[in-house]
């Protein structure tokens, strides 16, 4: 029979800020479309799931903490928490972005559509991949991935080291650049389209002067940009889950 002492209770509620505020910030977890009561039925459940794997070798590590010390520790622990959701976050954001400007690329023209994911309105295309993203996280068992990246987490920060705003940020930027390179590459094939595209109807258009060329050639710009994002969005989503994978495994 296991004893429940003080000390077991107040580590398993650290645990719970870093889960908790990790979760609300995870993409898929932390959408918006899901109420505040059920992700934080899922973050105790998380929580109470990860309790005995983790509080034995924390509970010794603040058996003598006084009161301002447990204080700094809980607000240190949610800041880690947000931190390590904010940089996972950070690549979806750079799927989204991407998808905006694919929008654009394609000749879709920059019009919001009705929010699904989000809760604000976003182009169709950048919800598309958003989207199929999120439910590819959960088919491909990514959010168990991110249990043990959490899990991971506590061999580099413990809970007795407080949280380091200068560490944060350069974890922060650094996710920051990885997610926006790879969706930068990702894209690529769009931004060559656009650019070849437009190019030969710019010619065109100076040729022929009398005709508005650039409202003829509207649906073929169209046309080709849905040619190519059906020929290129299993490959996208593919390269991007795999490297979100890598940086649950190696973040």
């Amino acid at each position: 029979m296991t004893v429940i002492t003080p000390g077991m209770v107040l580590v398993t509620f650290l645990v719970f800020c870093r889960i908790g505020a990790c979760l609300m910030l995870m993409p898929g977890f932390g959408s918006a479309r899901i109420p505040v009561q059920v992700r934080v039925f899922l973050a105790v459940a998380v929580t109470l799931a990860l309790a005995p794997l983790l509080v034995p070798a924390l509970e010794g590590d603040i058996a003598k903490a006084t009161v301002p010390t447990v204080v700094q520790l809980i607000a240190s622990e949610t800041l880690i928490g947000a931190m390590i959701g904010i940089m996972a976050r950070m690549f979806f954001l750079a799927l989204q972005f991407m998808g905006t400007a694919v929008t654009m690329l394609a000749g879709f023209g920059g019009q919001a559509d009705a929010p699904i994911d989000e809760s604000e309105p976003a182009p169709a295309v950048a919800t598309l991949f958003t989207l199929t993203a999120t439910v590819l996280l959960f088919s491909l068992g990514l959010h168990i991935e991110i249990m043990r990246a959490l899990v991971a987490s506590y061999s580099v920060l413990s809970v007795t080291d407080l949280f380091n705003p200068q560490f944060a940020l350069s974890k922060v930027t650094d996710s920051a650049s990885d997610s926006f390179i790879l969706v930068a590459q990702l894209m690529a094939p769009f931004l060559a389209y656009s650019l070849i595209i437009n190019f030969l109807f710019g010619i065109l258009n100076k040729l022929t002067p009398i005709i508005p060329v650039y409202f003829i050639s509207a649906p073929f710009v169209m046309a080709g940009g849905l040619l190519l994002l059906y020929f290129t969005f299993k490959e996208v989503l593919t390269l991007f889950l795999s490297a979100f994978q890598m940086f649950l495994a190696n973040g």
